[in-house]
């Protein structure tokens, strides 16, 4: 019997939100209007992940829009509120997650992609309360929206509660105390198929590579100043090192693990999806940029720091004639797609 070809992992390299008044001048071309920026950034890189939801719950107009705006191959991860990890400290049941998973991310439809749920950096590690939540997550779209339709009042009339196609959904999950490295937080994790959010935060939270799912999910916040330093060419390599191991279904000797002894999940290929989150000097990006061409994804781009110096406007990746005639095609195509969903 002839084997089943071999999956080619997804690999995503990105930018953790998008909407940055620094960028505008710099990494967006001058004179491109505010609403227009995502449809701009999805075009320099292939994910984003959306912070926003974080903060507040969006609407369901708001997802249909991004996902409107995006090219049919981009993918968005979503990060989770943070009534649920901050303010209920995971310990809210039900009706928090229903009120989330109602707000509008079904209507991402085929470019949802993962999840993240940050925890804050004073939560400890309590293994029956992170069981409990994590056994709350839903895994499928249909298991999204039943659990959506268990929304309270708060969601009545504007609650989404779609779904186009049967997925599968992810999670990931970011930890920001020592008290999880435990070995106990990992076999949690391989229980639930939950990943391991890698995060590099300049030595403020635990960077820990366990695998723990078929899939990697890496935050880069600042190789020296948390939100602030990008990364240099060798701090790159390094990463997109990894990340080629990671996708080939094998691990670095050098990961820093919090249970060596536990074998990680097998895998002949897994996804990996990246987040850039130095965004305070405009580096997320330009880095975003360069590690993607490092690992195939198109030419790499020199950081504008000589012209800024100059007190010059520095080159965006394409110019804004370009980029008008490129953005009205664009706009048409997707008229087109949303006219044919109806």
């Amino acid at each position: 019997m002839a084997s089943s070809p071999r999956r080619a992992p997804d690999l995503r390299i990105g930018i953790s939100g998008w909407r940055y008044p620094p960028w505008r001048g710099t990494f967006y071309p001058e004179g491109l209007p505010q609403h227009r920026e995502l449809e701009y950034a999805s075009r320099q890189v292939n994910t984003v992940e959306i912070n926003g939801s974080f903060y507040s719950l969006q609407r369901p107009e708001s997802y249909a829009q991004w996902r409107d705006a995006v090219p049919e191959d981009f993918v968005f991860a979503v990060k989770g509120g943070r009534f649920i990890t901050h303010m209920k400290r995971l310990r809210g049941g039900v009706p928090p997650l229903a009120n989330f998973f109602a707000s509008g991310v079904l209507a991402l439809e085929r470019k949802l992609g993962p999840f993240l749920w940050q925890l804050p950096p004073m939560l400890t590690f309590r293994e029956d309360v992170l069981d409990e939540f994590l056994s709350l997550l839903p895994r499928t779209m249909s298991a999204a929206a039943g659990l959506a339709a268990r929304h309270d009042r708060r969601l009545k009339g504007r609650a989404y509660l779609q779904v186009d196609a049967e997925r599968p959904l992810r999670h990931a999950l970011e930890v920001r105390h020592e008290s999880f490295r435990d070995p106990a937080f990992v076999r949690l994790l391989r229980k639930h198929r939950v990943a391991l959010c890698v995060a590099d935060s300049a030595g403020e939270w635990p960077l820990v590579e366990d695998v723990t799912a078929d899939f990697l999910y890496v935050r880069l916040h600042g190789r020296t100043r948390l939100y602030a330093s990008g990364y240099s060419a060798p701090a790159l390599d390094r990463w997109a090192q990894r990340i080629r191991l990671w996708s080939r279904g094998r691990e670095p000797r050098d990961a820093d693990r919090i249970a060596p002894r536990l074998r990680a999940p097998a895998a002949r290929a897994r996804d990996v999806y990246v987040y850039f989150d130095n965004d305070a000097k405009i580096r997320a990006p330009y880095d975003a940029i360069n590690l993607a061409a490092r690992l195939g994804g198109g030419e790499r781009i020199a950081f504008p720091r000589r012209a800024r110096s100059r007190g010059e406007e520095p080159r965006p990746p394409g110019s804004w004639d370009a980029w008008r005639g490129y953005g009205r095609r664009a706009a048409l195509r997707t008229r087109r797609s949303a006219a044919a969903r109806k």
